[in-house]
């Protein structure tokens, strides 16, 4: 298995702002607000400088939350860039239930092609690319390649379907695709969790789906549509039908459904 040495540099940032954030996590911190409303810490700033660290070497542009956005005059002709974000889930962080991660992804003309999600709870990351599968990684093992855990693309769904959603964010458009779901299983069991951490349950086939019609920003997802892309799965545009792009002149995404690949053999 051979690993691209950008993608080894985008772990070791990602292992060293997760233990970073923890430090801070247990030792208690004080929320502000941004002007949207939105809370930001200690926490978020911190792991911000420790992902620049280890990725502005490689010479690759950052979209990301806290960074600095460029101008889409600028940004549009960027062939690759990376997107991150340094604290997904600062909502869940500032009410201590655990549920938040890392994002960094690595975006290639408007197209995910590398995804990387980090615990720092668990101490865990996945990652995944179509070049070399999906692998969860411990924070120890992260450069014992044979202790990595290999992901393999679901080949059923579960009974009855599982449907991941946010602990925060709830849409009354989401009912519709339950009602879809519901034409391959009348009962839907549900996995309430926060932050991109939905897609560990995506990747490893606990859950089978997931709706989102509220806000995101493109740092949200494009690592998880990476690591569930690697497995045959898709995060497609809830009216267009077509996979989320990236590095948009708007970094909001639109609203979107994930599948895992199972689920999509089933209900395209």
């Amino acid at each position: 298995m051979e690993i691209e040495a950008i993608y080894l540099k985008a772990l070791r940032g990602a292992v060293e702002a997760s233990n970073r954030i923890i430090e801070i996590y247990l030792a208690g911190f004080e929320a502000e607000y941004k002007l949207d409303g939105s809370p930001i810490t200690l926490a978020d700033t911190a792991s911000t400088e420790i992902l620049h660290k280890y990725l502005d070497p490689t010479g690759i542009p950052v979209t990301g939350e806290e960074s600095v956005n460029f101008h889409f005059s600028e940004r549009s002709n960027w062939n690759k860039c990376w997107c991150i974000d340094p604290l997904d889930g600062t909502k869940e962080f500032v009410s201590k239930n655990g549920e938040f991660a890392v994002n960094i992804a690595l975006i290639e003309k408007g197209a995910p092609v590398f995804g990387l999600i980090a615990s720092p709870v668990n101490k865990e990351i996945i990652i995944g690319s179509k070049e070399f599968g999906v692998y969860i990684i411990d924070f120890e093992n992260i450069d014992k390649k044979h202790l990595w855990k290999k992901v393999e693309r679901p080949t059923t769904i579960n009974s009855p379907v599982v449907m991941t959603c946010s602990r925060s964010h709830h849409s009354g458009p989401v009912l519709k695709f339950i009602q879809t779901l519901q034409t391959i299983s009348p009962e839907i069991d549900y996995i309430k969790k926060g932050s991109s951490l939905k897609f560990f349950d995506l990747a490893s086939g606990k859950a089978d789906a997931y709706p989102r019609f509220a806000p995101t920003m493109e740092w949200d997802i494009a690592a998880g549509q990476a690591i569930l892309e690697a497995l045959g799965g898709t995060v497609y545009h809830a009216e267009t039908g077509e996979p989320l792009r990236y590095n948009k002149e708007n970094l909001t995404n639109p609203y979107f459904i994930a599948k895992t690949a199972a689920l999509c053999d089933i209900l395209p």
